[in-house]
């Protein structure tokens, strides 16, 4: 046990550069008080003292502002910083080197006995007021990013950002990173700017605007084509459609403006 604490108060150096030194750490951090009664709140749950337990673990929460139900697994290394209003359940695990910042919930959606809870693996880290709801798994090193509620599995390495939560994967193959800046490159060129999103989010508006993105570039190279091989035909197409319409002076600056930005359109396929 004492090899455990030892480790515990390791993770804290490692995690927090706010601590000094280890008696700092052993009498102001409500992490590592709420951690090491709920070893012992554990051992007594697994041993069948449930009351006692459960009297050690509300005594806990009285004391540090986390809330630990006695039934929860906990790894190795496990840091809360801060730790006031973290909340894990009765069939919560949590792997090895796991961080959690204050706010956090690993709760469960359903009033159904049995496995409830969310699983992190090793090396998971939960930004403040994050909420994971339900059993599945959060794998390996994946980040939750503040106050995101995530319903459904983590993969490994990805990032989950927003309600509902949405993954921001690290690597992308070589074909989808051309696919993006052939996107972002037009997207300048018209004047179109997302604002504050990243080409690595996935989120269906994003996907949308790169569909209308595909679509007008192929609708203005159609468009331009139309356009050269309408005046290669006639030349003095313009000037024909002009005296058989009698177009208001709006218009014609319209018509003008299209022309002019065929032209363009031209000229840079050309080049």
């Amino acid at each position: 046990m004492f090899k455990q604490l030892k480790e515990d108060i390791n993770a804290v150096f490692a995690r927090d550069p706010a601590a000094r030194n280890t008696l700092e750490v052993l009498t102001t951090y409500p992490g590592i008080h709420a951690l090491i009664m709920h070893r012992m709140a554990h051992e007594l749950w697994k041993k069948n003292c449930k009351g006692s337990a459960r009297a050690l673990s509300s005594f806990s929460r009285f004391v540090t502002g986390i809330e630990i139900h006695p039934g929860a697994k906990i790894g190795k290394r496990f840091f809360i910083d801060h730790g006031m209003g973290v909340v894990i359940g009765e069939t919560a695990e949590i792997g090895d080197d796991v961080t959690l910042y204050h706010g956090v919930t690993l709760g469960g959606t359903t009033w159904n006995k049995g496995k409830r809870h969310p699983t992190l693996e090793d090396g998971v880290i939960v930004g403040a007021g994050a909420k994971i709801l339900g059993p599945f798994t959060v794998h390996k090193n994946a980040k939750v990013g503040s106050n995101a509620v995530v319903t459904k599995e983590v993969p490994e390495g990805v990032t989950a950002v927003g309600n509902p939560a949405r993954y921001i994967f690290k690597e992308k193959d070589k074909e989808k990173n051309a696919e993006e800046a052939r996107r972002r490159d037009y997207a300048e060129q018209i004047g179109f700017q997302p604002y504050a999103a990243s080409q690595d989010q996935t989120d269906p508006i994003l996907e949308g605007i790169r569909v209308l993105l595909d679509r007008m570039q192929n609708n203005e190279q159609r468009m331009n084509t139309l356009c050269q091989r309408l005046s290669l035909l006639d030349p003095t197409f313009k000037k024909q459609q002009t005296e058989q319409q009698p177009y208001s002076e709006e218009e014609l600056k319209i018509i003008e403006e299209v022309r002019r930005e065929c032209e363009s359109q031209t000229r840079q396929s050309k080049s």
